[in-house]
């Protein structure tokens, strides 16, 4: 035991479901221990063994070890090729790092914890769902420990982002409202029943703007959504950010931060003339952060699918972000929660006119810039027929599965995807 601090006392501090009881709760056995080698699961279990013996910093030097190992592995090759088993791996070993991460700080009377978080979400990030989904759960209790510790410190500083996350609506959508209306994407001024969307749009591959379903979602009405809640609830969970206009440029990269970073430097600063876009796109936020997911509510209609399953997608960032003119192979639902998109559509009828690349990666992705073609590279795309619409806070769009569309932010603005087959 080190400095007296307990495995008892890490139960009490962080809550006796969140912490093992046994070695059996978190053993490897039932994993594919063949393709770890003997190596790896000894030092694993040696790790296990520190942690039930409270030797805190050894527990933490193994796990540390095991991640480098772990890493190697997941980084060898395409990442759809790694196997499942090291991906499990990484999830067991951050789990008890994070737990003996936290002792060692307990330990040295430390309360800042973000190297503790930081583990949880790369456990989270690069690891696969085991030990009954424990690590979201452990990342969240923890989070709220540090925010209250961070708030009780001389140095907490909690600006108002309100006002920013406000005066950044008030922006060009009200002209693109005018000239949408010639080619305005149908709108339902209420939840249609299941029957009348399937029949109506659903089986007819008819985009529609759905208002007045979202009102009931904490995010709009009893846990309102701004940029001061995200870096309450979450603002020092770690998140992966794509940095630069677009994908499909050179320049795109993508880097890995925390959300307050991401506001401080991307949202809060997205007037800067110097300022590069940055834009945390296609992430599944609402696996990791389970605050968040229950800010959110499933659209009935997705029940309509073949099978159960909907990936659910955030799309957080400032004003100028932009997703180019794509196609997505599932039933999809854009659901604004903040601020406001301009959002263009195709039909699949165009899609030779509309110049798909032709790499593997791309090939769902026109090379047309939708809104400044160069139409002598790309001439059959002059005058193609097409729908548009700005979706605002609390409206919902359907775009039907292979439907092109083409997304930039009017605005700071977060949005939700449904997808669904």
């Amino acid at each position: 035991m080190e400095d007296g601090y307990s495995l008892e006392k890490l139960k009490k501090e962080i809550g006796s479901d969140l912490v093992p009881s046994l070695a059996d709760g978190i053993s490897l056995v039932q994993m594919d221990t063949g393709t770890l080698g003997i190596a790896y699961v000894s030092m694993y279990n040696k790790a296990v063994d520190c942690f039930f013996k409270e030797e805190w910093t050894d527990c933490l030097s193994k796990c540390k070890a095991l991640l480098d190992i772990t890493w190697e592995y997941l980084y060898t090759g395409h990442w759809k090729d790694v196997h499942i088993v090291w991906r499990q791996a990484y999830t067991y070993v951050s789990y008890v790092k994070a737990l003996a991460e936290f002792a060692v700080q307990c330990s040295n009377r430390c309360e800042d914890f973000h190297n503790v978080i930081r583990t949880c979400d790369m456990g989270l990030l690069m690891g696969a769902p085991a030990l009954n989904n424990v690590l979201p759960k452990l990342a969240s209790r923890i989070h709220k420990l540090h925010v209250s510790h961070m708030q009780k410190s001389d140095d907490f500083n909690e600006n108002s982002d309100d006002a920013l996350e406000i005066s950044t609506l008030a922006c060009e959508s009200s002209v693109l409202i005018s000239q949408c209306s010639a080619n305005a994407v149908s709108v339902l001024h209420s939840s249609p029943s299941i029957e009348h969307f399937s029949t109506n749009f659903m089986v007819t591959n008819t985009p529609v703007i759905i208002k007045g379903c979202m009102d009931f979602w904490p995010a709009l009405s009893t846990r309102h959504w701004s940029l001061n809640y995200f870096k309450q609830i979450a603002g020092y969970r770690l998140v992966p950010v794509e940095v630069g206009s677009k994908y499909t440029e050179d320049s795109w990269s993508q880097k890995l931060m925390t959300i307050n970073e991401f506001i401080d430097l991307y949202v809060a600063k997205s007037d800067s003339p110097t300022s590069e876009p940055g834009y945390l796109a296609q992430h599944q936020l609402f696996d990791q952060i389970t605050e968040l997911k229950n800010d959110i509510i499933i659209p009935s209609y997705c029940g309509l699918g073949e099978c159960d399953d909907v990936d659910i997608n955030a799309w957080f960032g400032p004003k100028g972000t932009i997703s180019p003119l794509h196609q997505d192979i599932k039933n999809n639902f854009l659901a604004q929660v903040v601020g406001r998109k301009y959002i263009r559509l195709y039909s699949t009828d165009y899609t030779s006119k509309l110049y798909p690349h032709s790499s593997h990666l791309l090939n769902n992705t026109s090379q047309v810039d939708v809104e400044n073609p160069d139409l002598e590279k790309f001439p059959l795309f002059k005058d193609l027929p097409y729908l548009e619409c700005v979706l605002s806070a609390g409206e919902m769009l359907y775009i039907p599965p292979m439907y092109w569309h083409y997304v930039r932010s009017l605005s700071t603005s977060f949005s939700v995807s449904f997808w669904w087959k």
